[in-house]
């Protein structure tokens, strides 16, 4: 069986409203759901996915790509793709990668509700549910194939991580 690289790594679902972010223990073993980031703002979320890149230390992080079930990319996986790249800017040096997410979103409703959340509860939690789901398969991935998941998106030149003045001397 291939090794699994250690350390603690995020993974976002991006939503047009929220996003969701979960967490891997340093092991690469389970996934955990973190929170919900709202979307509304002039950062559109990045600012606090920016602070939770810096509290949680990540080896990468994971961003959901949607794509069709033939895995064709359609308008969300163009908006995911711009935003991961305004993501991988704003955290840099820390790398971003896309993996697969067909389905995750209604694999997570389905799951809440046969947990037996109502439907109108789902909301607030779905994109916490469908992170994990993305995370948790892309660990099982690497696990079996010994290669990090998905795509990794090339670092931004030029763009320098929009910390403290501190940080960027």
């Amino acid at each position: 069986m291939p090794d699994l690289r250690t350390g603690v790594r995020l993974a976002v679902d991006v939503g047009s409203v929220r996003i969701g972010v979960a967490r891997c223990d340093p092991h690469g073993i389970l996934a955990t759901p973190v929170r919900t980031v709202s979307r509304k703002g002039p950062g559109e979320g990045l600012t606090e996915l920016t602070a939770l890149v810096r509290e949680h230390e990540p080896i990468e992080v994971i961003v959901g790509l949607p794509r069709s079930l033939h895995g064709g990319e359609g308008s969300a996986a163009e908006g995911v793709r711009a935003y991961s790249e305004r993501l991988s800017a704003a955290i840099h040096p820390v790398p971003v990668r896309l993996v697969d997410e067909r389905l995750t979103t209604v694999s997570a409703h389905q799951a809440l509700h046969a947990a037996g959340r109502s439907g109108r509860k789902h909301r607030a939690v779905v994109d916490q549910v469908a992170a994990v789901m993305i995370l948790q398969t892309a660990l099982d991935n690497e696990r079996n194939s010994g290669s990090p998941p998905g795509t990794a998106l090339d670092a931004p030149q030029g763009e320098q991580n929009p910390g403290s003045e501190e940080d960027r001397t």
